[in-house]
């Protein structure tokens, strides 16, 4: 063990409306049954737990570990959620440089985000469908498409790239549309709406909503209705409530 991991320093979670000290059931990251609990400054406090001065990989285990906290602090607490694996070096450090310095601009995230969740909302193409649905709505695509059955793969190699081409423009432009179709169903709905990146040619739309508590049943009624309208062609995965890591992820530096 290095001479930086035998220094304890503090882990931190989120930042809660909380003036008193709390204690939780969920141990804290590092598997080391490190107890987690509350650092009060006026009416705010950090979550956190002991924790050796160390940086932390984003593992499998160790983001399960920050996400069960999050997620039993979630049942009774708004969270504004701190960027995982965010070590202080003491205590001290945390009352001052971020409940503290930053108290004004938490107490105004705290007021967005109050009785509020967030809620995840991912989209994607069924493989088999995909390609005969672009064929099927551009006959341009499948006219050249049939020209080139006959034709051997030397003969017909750079206009099959000509067609994976056309294709791909395609693709795009029916994700961005259907992209686009989505959000205007679910926005109106949420107080805040963000699309993320997609990951892969079948994804659609990876976006995440802030969406208040009182109309999230509102919410789940409507993405059951675009389930069992594009259901044959698309899947959905559907997840939250979830910290708002979309609208809020603190990040502190020390050294200023």
């Amino acid at each position: 063990m290095s001479q930086e991991e035998t220094k304890t320093g503090k882990y931190i979670y989120c930042v809660i409306s909380c003036n008193e000290p709390r204690k939780f059931a969920t141990l804290g990251i590092g598997e080391r049954g490190d107890e987690v609990y509350t650092l009060p400054h006026l009416d705010l406090a950090a979550v956190i737990s002991d924790s050796p001065l160390a940086s932390y990989e984003s593992s499998r285990r160790n983001m399960m570990a920050h996400t069960l906290v999050l997620e039993e602090v979630m049942r009774e607490f708004t969270i504004l959620p701190v960027r995982f694996g965010t070590v202080a070096p003491t205590a001290e450090a945390i009352s001052e440089k971020l409940l503290k310095r930053r108290h004004d601009e938490l107490s105004a995230l705290m007021n967005e985000i109050e009785g509020r969740v967030e809620l995840g909302l991912k989209a994607f193409w069924y493989e088999e469908s995909l390609f005969q649905e672009i064929v099927d709505e551009n006959p341009s695509i499948r006219d050249f498409r049939d020209s080139l059955a006959n034709l051997s793969p030397q003969q017909s190699y750079y206009d099959r790239i000509r067609l994976g081409e056309m294709v791909e423009k395609k693709l795009r432009e029916k994700r961005e549309a259907e992209a686009e179709s989505i959000m205007a169903h679910l926005s109106p709905i949420a107080c805040r709406s963000k699309a993320n990146s997609t990951i892969s040619d079948r994804m659609i739309l990876n976006a995440a909503f802030l969406v208040d508590k009182s109309r999230e049943p509102e919410f789940d009624r409507e993405v059951n209705r675009l389930d069992e309208e594009k259901g044959h062609l698309e899947m959905f995965k559907y997840v939250g409530p979830a910290p708002p890591y979309n609208f809020v992820n603190l990040v502190v530096n020390w050294n200023e």
